[in-house]
């Protein structure tokens, strides 16, 4: 559980210095928001921030719950760059789309991240390898498939505030690095 670990101390000391940032007024700083330009070092630091100590809570134990499984199929710095990519991914796209659906917001939090990690186990196991050898997918009907999935997987979560866009961007990214063995160290 060693990246798992790391993974949520990073999260924990940036979430002190968030409480640090919060006291003299500063606490979006770390906020990743449009346009990107503008603060590009957001794409990292929103993947570690959290909006409140129940927001990291509830991310923490669900990286708990997944991190370690992807842990054990990776390296450490694999996990690592795939935390903070799948992140960021994640939250570009929470803020860029969602933005077109409603009105522009800024997104904090490692939630992406951790769908795209729950994503990787879902489509990187043997039961799911076996079963698309034998369905016979193509790219476009697995890439479909993913999308379909992603969305089931996010309305799981859907309650006002959730950055949805992100939840299901994290999740399709998992599934199809999970189906190509992005991660495995083999």
């Amino acid at each position: 559980m060693r990246a798992t670990l790391e993974t949520l101390g990073i999260t924990l000391l940036v979430g002190a210095a968030q409480a640090l940032l919060s006291l003299v007024g500063l606490f979006g700083l770390l906020a990743l928001s449009t346009p990107l330009s503008v603060a590009p070092w957001t794409l990292v630091t929103s993947v570690y921030a959290h909006r409140s100590v129940g927001h990291l809570v509830a991310n923490a134990v669900a990286l708990l719950l997944v991190g370690p499984l992807v842990e054990r199929r990776t390296t450490r710095p694999r996990f690592h760059a795939f935390v903070i990519a799948t992140g960021a991914l994640a939250g570009a796209a929470q803020v860029t789309l969602g933005g077109l659906l409603g009105p522009p917001s800024a997104v904090l939090g490692i939630s992406g991240a951790v769908f795209a990690l729950g994503g990787y186990l879902l489509a990187g196991n043997v039961v799911s390898a076996t079963l698309f050898d034998r369905l016979r997918l193509s790219p476009r009907a697995q890439f479909l498939l993913f999308g379909l999935v992603a969305v089931v997987l996010t309305a799981t979560t859907a309650a006002p505030g959730v950055a949805l866009v992100a939840h299901a961007t994290g999740a399709f990214c998992g599934l199809a690095a999970g189906r190509v063995g992005l991660l495995d160290a083999r």
